[in-house]
Formats: structure tokens, sequence, C-alpha cells
């Protein structure tokens, strides 16, 4: 089974969220040309015989159908041209869309999950998966226009060696051609506290060789994707600042912002740093977090 034939997983729940997870999902699918798979985790199975008597209230079954249900006539409402397959999974939420995220072209989730407090930020169904799926992970959140798609323009948090972006550099080039937009490719440099001009003979200021070393990051990490789709819009930018804030500023004018994580050995899965944390609970638009294979 090729990449473009593997399914868009959403995680769905009756949730708000969820909901708006669902309608991003359908239009994504729509651009790649790609099956939905929509995924109800329930754990009824395990506990059929032991609740109280059918007809004192709904089984967890009947529940979690009555959901897909619903989630699966959202969806063919949304492009009746997707194909929409439904299956209850008899495990929890995180164990369940990370065994989906071994066969996925993407898992898609939402922000926050049913039962879950609204002051929370950010669930931690989203957050698990996103630590530690196999494939890369859409956390559907932000203003209404992020949710909409309207800016024409996605971000690419890129070029720092240390955050293993090859795959998320791809999966934004891939995303930019899909949807005709331009790509901003931006890498975020810090200015060391103690800092000198790097050799006597070399003339300008620490900043302008820190800007130049960014830059040529940049265009290392991008030349391979950029010479394979010349047709993407692709504007490079190097910012001095802090990475987590540099994309929560720039996710307000995105339809989708886009980072890589490094998987690392052991069932743990991949490290989410800092500035992952940041985006997941601050982006004005949905966060896509790629994990970058050893």
């Amino acid at each position: 089974m090729g990449a473009m034939e593997l399914p868009l997983v959403v995680g769905v729940d009756g949730s708000e969220p969820s909901r708006q997870a669902v309608d991003w999902a359908v239009a994504e699918a729509a651009r790649h040309g790609l099956p939905l798979r929509l995924v109800y985790a329930s754990l009824w199975e395990r506990y059929e015989g032991a609740g109280p008597a059918a007809d004192e209230e709904p089984s967890e079954r009947a529940v979690a159908e009555h959901i897909l249900g619903t989630a699966t006539e959202r969806a063919r409402r949304g492009d009746p041209d997707v194909k929409v397959s439904a299956e209850v999974v008899p495990d929890g939420a995180v164990p369940a869309l990370l065994r989906e995220s071994h066969h996925a072209f993407a898992v898609v989730t939402g922000s926050r999950g049913r039962g879950e407090l609204a002051g929370l930020l950010l669930g931690s169904v989203s957050l698990a998966v996103a630590g530690r799926a196999h494939c890369p992970v859409v956390v559907v959140r932000g203003d209404k226009a992020g949710l909409a798609g309207t800016h024409e323009r996605i971000v690419l948090g890129a070029g720092d060696p240390s955050s293993g972006g090859e795959e998320a550099v791809r999966f934004a080039f891939r995303e930019a051609e899909v949807r005709g937009c331009t790509l901003d490719a931006v890498r975020a440099w810090r200015r060391p506290a103690r800092d000198t001009v790097p050799h006597p003979l070399l003339t300008g200021s620490p900043e302008h060789h820190h800007h130049q070393r960014a830059s040529e990051e940049l265009d290392a990490a991008l030349h391979d994707a950029a010479t394979d789709h010349p047709s993407v819009r692709l504007r490079r930018v190097t910012v001095e600042g802090s990475a987590g804030k540099v994309l929560v500023a720039r996710s307000a004018a995105a339809d989708l912002l886009i980072i890589g994580a490094r998987l690392r050995h052991g069932h743990a899965g991949h490290h989410l740093g800092r500035v992952a944390h940041t985006l997941l609970h601050q982006a004005d638009c949905p966060v896509a977090v790629v994990p970058q294979r050893a």
C-alpha cells in the first residue's frame, strides 16, 4: 500500500473539538485524494454484562455507534466524494490511535476530548498521541480563520539541525503543493549569552554571523524538497528570537503550522520538546507534528 493510499485517520469522541477535527480532516482528505477513517476508541467490550440492565441506560456500545454514525454523516455532508469508513475500537484512545498511526497518512485529533475540562489548553490524548505516533499527527486547534484555511499560507518551523526535520520539510512541501499556497520556512535563532565575533579577520557584527549561519542551515534543510517541488512558492525566513514565540506569532496568519519531532528508540516514542509543547498549546491554527525516523 503506497503512502498516498493510506487513510487519514480521525479520532472521534462526540466533543466539539472532535467535530472540528472531522471537518478539517474531510477537507484534507479531499485535497490529497485520500480515504477518511473515523475511529471511536471504546472499552465497552471489557464491561459488557457488568453494568446496569440494558433497558436502564444506553450501553457504551450504543453511545459509541451513535457518535460514530453522527461523525460519519457529518463527514459525508462535508464532501460526498471522500470515501469514509468508521470503526469502534475496543481500546483506550491513546493506544488505539497509536496503533492506527502505523498504517495512516496522518492521525488527526481535536485539541481536547470529551469529559476533559474546558479550561485545559490541550487534552492529554492529543499530547500523548502527538508525542508517540509513527506518522504525522495534526492537532486541530486555533481561531476561525486558521480552522477555515483562508490565509493560503502554511508555516514550517525548519532549519535547526537538532530538530530532525527532513520528513517535516517534505510533508510541508507536499501540503503547500496540494493547497497551491505559500510556504513560509522559518528558522529562528538565538544569540548566545556570551557572544564574540568568531574570528578577528572576519568583518561584520556577531548578529550578522548568526544570521548568516541560520540562513545556510535553512537553505541546506530545504534544498532537496525545494528541488523536488519547484512549483511551491517558498519564502525563507530567518529571525532572531525564541522559536516557540516566533512560530506562535506567525501561526496567526497561517492555515497549518508544521514541525518535526525526532523519534527515539524504545516504546516511549519521540520527544516533544519545549517548542512543540508551546505550539500545541498556543498556536492560532492546526499544528502538524511530523516524526523523523532515526
